[in-house]
């Protein structure tokens, strides 16, 4: 039996605390699984749904390892966290899933491409950069994309160099320099594996993404692809996870060639904006596949339900503050419509502030209300 369904009180720890951990607490609570969680936030959207908060730092050896010492497992909703305290933790008996070294990878761009080279995983080309000082001494063919090793999320620390009259103004410290792909279409599958080594995967999306912040904005599930494209993506992100050997869910982000190649543009061991859809959408959501999988539980059905459309909701360019929402209730009133507010109280422009989605029998149908309720929900700031 597992001890999560004993008579004794599973503990079960999360790195971070933002709107990931928020939708996972929901369906821990359907598993009356006791959450922890740890986050530098003191306003942390998870703050008040859990039975322990701890206001810490992730990224802080001492705070995790304090944090994390009496738990059953550990997991994280966000990559950038100390990979030292979680080996630690780990040797100590504390299970963490995913493991440290997948995401001590997963933390280094750089890392992250040799490992899909040295696995014969699709990318796209690249070379590893030390600084501004070595980018300059190179030769190189612009336009290209320039990636910092460490440190970026949602399309921060990613920048396209056109011209070497733009060099100056590139990141200083170690790099990936990524030829630029001409893409048509972004996908994405995730992918869950289980400590008995059972792997699942989720039908393929198909992404579109907002050019300001390089931020998902709409996001269709099924993707809209051949057959053909989305069994080998599914393949991609199989040998992907079965390569890393990780435990937990797995997203997979892919660029679709103009003719018609799929290339692994990066992974994040952990539920991820790609699934968002999945809650309504699917038999079994991303959260409640991640538990299983991070629990050793069987998988989960991950068949879709209905086609579903997710829509991102930031906050508005010029809006700083309070958050304030507009056009919540008229959207109500439309069929297949579903609200999700993380319980951010201060917005700030492009931050995620919360998600929709919408289903339907049809996609099409779904992708027309969808418009319809990105043209009415804005997120403003009362203090404006």
């Amino acid at each position: 039996m597992n001890s999560q369904f004993s008579g004794n009180k599973f503990r079960l720890g999360v790195l971070g605390g933002g709107q990931l951990g928020r939708m996972l607490i929901q369906e821990a609570i359907n598993l009356n699984i006791s959450i922890s969680v740890m986050d530098p936030d003191a306003n942390a959207p998870c703050r008040y749904l859990v039975d322990s908060f701890t206001h810490a730092d992730f990224r802080d050896k001492v705070a995790v390892l304090a944090f994390a010492k009496n738990l059953d497992v550990l997991t994280v909703e966000i990559e950038h966290v100390n990979t030292e305290a979680l080996v630690e933790l780990q040797a100590s008996g504390v299970k963490v899933f995913p493991q440290p070294e997948v995401l001590a990878m997963v933390q280094d761009k750089g890392l992250q491409k040799e490992f899909y080279k040295s696995h014969n995983i699709p990318t796209a080309p690249f070379v590893l950069n030390e600084n501004r000082e070595t980018l300059l001494s190179k030769s190189l063919k612009y336009p290209f994309i320039l990636k910092m090793r460490k440190g970026g999320y949602d399309g921060k620390g990613v920048m396209k160099i056109n011209s070497v009259d733009e060099l100056n103004e590139a990141f200083d410290g170690p790099s990936v320099i990524e030829e630029l792909i001409d893409f048509k279409q972004e996908i994405g599958v995730l992918v869950a594996r289980n400590e008995k080594g059972e792997i699942s995967n989720f039908p393929a999306v198909d992404m579109e993404f907002n050019p300001q912040v390089n931020l998902v904005e709409f996001l269709c599930s099924p993707a809209r692809i051949s057959t053909e494209l989305e069994l080998e993506a599914i393949r991609i992100a199989k040998d992907v996870i079965a390569a890393t050997n990780m435990v937990g869910l797995l997203a997979v982000e892919m660029f679709v060639t103009k003719d018609n190649k799929i290339l692994v543009n990066e992974i994040a061991p952990r539920p991820h904006n790609s699934g968002h859809q999945t809650i309504e959408g699917n038999i079994t959501s991303q959260y409640a596949q991640h538990l299983r999988a991070i629990l050793n539980l069987p998988l989960g059905d991950t068949s879709i339900l209905k086609p579903s459309v997710m829509i991102n909701l930031l906050g508005e360019e010029g809006y700083s503050g309070d958050a304030s929402y507009i056009g919540i209730e008229e959207v109500l009133t439309m069929k297949g419509v579903y609200i999700h507010l993380y319980g951010k109280k201060i917005t700030k422009p492009f931050r995620k502030m919360g998600h929709v989605t919408v289903t339907a029998d049809k996609l099409e149908d779904a992708i027309v209300i969808a418009r319809k309720v990105q043209s009415i929900v804005k997120i403003i700031s009362t203090n404006n």
